[in-house]
């Protein structure tokens, strides 16, 4: 579970990053409030855990020009996990890197920035490429043609159907809760 609450606050640094094909991504329309509501993923973990997660929430605070605050809470066996981090990008464009539990890299693929998010992040750990492609939207539900853009997203990274999880939302675990 560590790695994918992790892995999902590393998601929300893409954010950081300009959409495929556009100038520049508005940073003034990325903060806020997040949910994760879908994932495509080849982690072993991911595969085997996948029916057990729940949607976690998130919420990102811009830090200046190179600083991303992400705070996210996630439902575990334990109980509300909540975490806060602070990220710094990277002089690539386009890229992002953490050096807590490896190399991590990120991209936003697609976004309205008012509705959802499609996010493509790559993990190296124990030498080991993980990818998973994240969905966010700024409420628990997504509409049936941004799940089928996630889902056509997912085929373009060669994630398979069993890869796909659509997540239950969750009311127990809030980013905004002490």
């Amino acid at each position: 579970m560590r790695t994918v609450v992790l892995s999902l606050g590393l998601a929300l640094l893409c954010l950081l990053r300009a959409e495929a094909g556009a100038a520049g991504l508005d940073r003034s329309k990325i903060a806020g409030k997040w949910y994760v509501v879908a994932l495509a993923s080849n982690s072993e973990f991911y595969l085997r855990e996948k029916d057990r997660l729940k949607m976690v929430m998130a919420s990102l605070s811009v830090l200046g020009p190179d600083k991303l605050k992400v705070s996210y809470a996630a439902v575990t066996p334990e109980g509300c996990r909540r975490r806060e981090t602070i990220f710094k990008k990277t002089s690539d464009e386009g890229e992002v890197y953490v050096s807590e539990g490896g190399d991590r890299m990120a991209q936003v693929l697609d976004t309205d920035y008012k509705s959802y998010a499609v996010i493509f992040a790559t993990r190296v750990k124990d030498g080991k490429t993980l990818h998973m492609l994240r969905l966010y939207s700024r409420r628990q539900e997504v509409s049936p043609a941004v799940m089928a853009l996630f889902r056509r997203f997912a085929k373009e990274q060669s994630f398979t159907d069993e890869m796909i999880k659509m997540l239950p939302s969750q009311d127990e675990c809030r980013v905004d809760e002490p």
